[in-house]
């Protein structure tokens, strides 16, 4: 994409304001040839040369304002040495001053245009100009007061414009993220509400199931078809219960959450096959299992694996050359889950695993476990997990 004049302007200084101090020089000339003969200066190459000098300051009005304002004001004794007044070296003095009041503090602004300005005021009363251009120095002072009073009330109220342009944008730029964040807001708390009324009925659902379920076992051998209705009953509940449970997690995914595919979620009979690719990839690993686990909840059975499959991971990207061990433990209806590396561990800046951590400590505090996570004694890290398990049959 080309830059536009403006652009262009603003990623060049140098190149621009060069070009602008050629302009005021070309209008000088334009000025000359308009002007009778009679009063062209006598030679005519040299007074363009010093019109271009005068005009030189105005090139570095951006990239070096200071130095640009001690140029014009050394210039100024080209008029009394010479005898004649360039006309650029007047334009150069308003450009200077209104660029200085335009991208400057107010003080140093005024300060510049003092620094110009005075001298110009001491020059016109020790040597006026001569010739057909001469006045009174009355006159030039108050003259050159008012042009140097114009240059600054006009760089001054474009630098105004410009800070209250940066205002509104930024003002408009806050009033926009926060209505931007008061909508997800609502939306969230509304999710929520919904969220609630949706597992509201869910349990509702779930607990006529349940009582059902408990009368067809007992009317089952004495009353069968009351028992057939009250599983029909149940079949149709359950059809409901899996619609709103649907629902229901559509209000809790986000936007940003890919949709939920079909695949079989992982438990405990995957992390045998985990390991293996881990240890493909690289990383040696092991894994030990003390005790038989029985029939264990689904969401415990993936918690596990999602623990497994993080500090594997983790382990693989920051331990470096080291070795991981995965040992899972059941005992007094507590389930174990500890994964040890040799490594180096996480380093210290922002790219530790911090949110993989967060996300084992959510799922192990659904299930009334505990997480403990940190580096070794003998180095390396390590994540253990202890999940309270109860036979899947047994009565919430």
């Amino acid at each position: 994409m080309t830059d536009g004049p403006a652009r262009w302007w603003q990623r060049r200084p140098l190149a621009g304001d060069a070009l602008f101090a050629a302009a005021l020089v070309l209008l000088e000339i334009a000025f000359l040839l308009l002007t009778p003969p009679e009063f062209w200066p006598g030679r005519m190459p040299g007074a363009l040369a010093w019109s271009l000098l005068a005009a030189a300051p105005v090139a570095l009005r951006r990239v070096a304002p200071w130095t640009a304002v001690s140029l014009a004001v050394a210039t100024l004794m080209l008029p009394v040495l010479l005898k004649l007044a360039p006309g650029t070296q007047g334009l150069a003095f308003m450009v200077l001053t209104y660029t200085m009041a335009a991208h400057r503090p107010a003080r140093q602004a005024a300060l510049a245009a003092v620094l110009l300005w005075v001298p110009v005021g001491v020059t016109n009363l020790v040597a006026p100009p001569e010739g057909v251009l001469a006045v009174g120095p009355g006159y030039l002072l108050l003259n050159n007061l008012l042009i140097a009073l114009l240059s600054y009330a006009v760089g001054r109220a474009v630098q105004a414009r410009r800070t209250s342009v940066r205002a509104l944008r930024e003002r408009a730029r806050v009033a926009e993220e926060n209505q931007r964040s008061l909508a997800e807001q609502a939306v969230a708390d509304e999710r929520r509400r919904i969220a609630r009324e949706l597992h509201d009925v869910v349990a509702h659902h779930v607990s006529v199931m349940g009582v059902l379920a408990t009368g067809a076992r007992r009317v089952l051998r004495r009353d069968p078809d009351a028992a057939d209705e009250a599983i029909a009953t149940i079949e149709d509940t359950s059809r409901v219960t899996l619609r709103e449970m649907r629902r229901l997690l559509d209000v809790l995914r986000t936007d940003a959450e890919p949709a939920a595919d079909l695949t079989p979620q992982p438990g405990l009979a995957g992390i045998e096959a985990l390991v293996e690719q881990v240890r493909e990839a690289g990383l040696p690993v092991t894994l030990h299992v003390e005790g038989t686990p029985g029939p264990v909840e689904e969401g415990v059975s993936l918690t596990v694996y999602r623990i497994v499959q993080e500090a594997l991971t983790n382990a693989l990207k920051h331990a470096g050359e080291a070795t991981a061990q995965v040992r899972l433990t059941v005992a007094d209806g507590w389930l174990t889950v500890e994964v040890t590396d040799t490594g180096r561990g996480p380093g210290p800046g922002p790219d530790r695993i911090g949110h993989g951590l967060v996300g084992m400590r959510e799922r192990v505090g659904l299930y009334g476990g505990t997480l403990r996570t940190g580096p070794r004694p003998g180095g390396g890290f390590r994540v253990s997990a202890r999940i309270p398990v109860e036979s899947v049959g047994a009565a919430a």
